[in-house]
């Protein structure tokens, strides 16, 4: 039998560490128990069996109470882990930050249902684009004094450059108007969301990126009248009918006649300010009749179809509806600001 002092001191260890040493010290390799087991084979033949017995007998004891202890000391861990991580459940939750859309993104996709549900599809087209499509496609060839206005950000084509088809960072979402039309037969009924980027400086209503949406209706009796109706019906659908809209003569190369809408300050309501070049006004997209010369390009027959195009800022619609003075706090990545003009997902 084993002294009893061993059962005591197995019985007094506090943690599973001092309890995995006191093993070591009393069934280890090094212990007196391991020595005594393994002189057994230096007794006597008829002392051997009785002093192995014993012994044996003595380390399944003492092996019990370790297992018993080491299940002793696990669930008193146990109990004390839970003690100290236990919750209230009947707390409130703590709050969890709620996410937000963007202000632009969600004019992105408040502007595509308002004409998704006039029959218009939402597609998208590349960022860096071909000089083709950019701008000879749409009536503006390369010696044309238009392309002035669009101060481009050219690009080097990393498979070598082809002087006849340089690239460039896409000035507006034009282009997608005669990839759209080549690929498809009319009628047409499209609308196009995306970044642009333009070399110029920066005030409360432009930026060097920005984002535009292209709207195209293409088939064989549309009208002027037809293109009022839509954009008059989209501004009441957006802004509602307290903004006075102003439609007015204006020339892009790809439209024919063309105009410009504008929709009155949301700052000085018409008076004149900062925001709107003491004008009154703030421009709202450019719009007109697709010009003969690019339905030719795409291999549309002018003297069958027309159609209409608009294009416009979404930034200006996010200033127009949220009362924004001050188009770069868009692209200033402040938080605060986010949150509180951002709209919940």
């Amino acid at each position: 039998m084993f002294v009893g002092s061993d059962v005591e001191e197995i019985a007094a260890t506090k943690t599973v560490e001092q309890l995995r040493e006191l093993r070591t010290k009393l069934l280890g390799k090094k212990s007196r128990l391991s020595q005594d087991l393994a002189g057994l084979t230096k007794l006597p033949p008829d002392q051997r069996r009785a002093e192995g017995e014993r012994l044996n007998r003595r380390k399944r004891e003492l092996e019990a109470a370790f297992d018993e202890r080491e299940r002793a000391l696990a669930v008193g861990q146990l109990d004390t882990a839970l003690e100290r991580e236990r919750v209230d459940v009947t707390l409130p939750g703590r709050p969890l930050r709620v996410g937000r859309h963007h202000p632009i993104t969600a004019t992105i996709r408040e502007l595509t249902r308002v004409f998704t549900g006039m029959g218009f599809e939402a597609v998208e087209g590349p960022e860096v684009e071909w000089d083709y499509y950019n701008f000879e496609v749409l009536n503006i060839p390369r010696d044309h004094p238009a392309r002035e206005k669009y101060a481009s950000l050219w690009v080097s084509n990393p498979l070598g450059d082809d002087p006849q088809r340089p690239m460039l960072l896409r000035t507006h979402t034009s282009p997608m108007q005669a990839r759209i039309m080549e690929r498809r037969k009319p009628p047409v009924r499209v609308i196009v969301p995306g970044r642009c980027f333009r070399y110029e400086a920066t005030d409360p209503t432009h930026e060097s990126i920005f984002f535009q949406f292209e709207g195209l209706a293409i088939d064989d009796r549309l009208t002027m009248a037809d293109l009022k109706g839509v954009l008059y019906s989209f501004a009441r659908q957006m802004f509602g009918g307290d903004r006075k809209i102003r439609f007015r003569n204006d020339y892009f190369p790809f439209v024919e006649p063309g105009a410009d809408v504008a929709v009155d300050c949301f700052v000085c309501d018409g008076k004149g300010c900062r925001t709107c070049g003491h004008s009154g006004w703030i421009e709202l997209l450019g719009a007109g009749m697709v010009h003969p010369n690019v339905l030719r390009a795409v291999g549309y027959d002018p003297d069958r179809y027309q159609g209409f195009a608009f294009g416009g800022g979404v930034e200006r619609l996010s200033q127009l509806r949220q009362g924004v003075p001050d188009l770069r706090a868009f692209q200033q990545n402040d938080v605060r600001w986010l949150s509180a003009f951002g709209q919940v997902s």
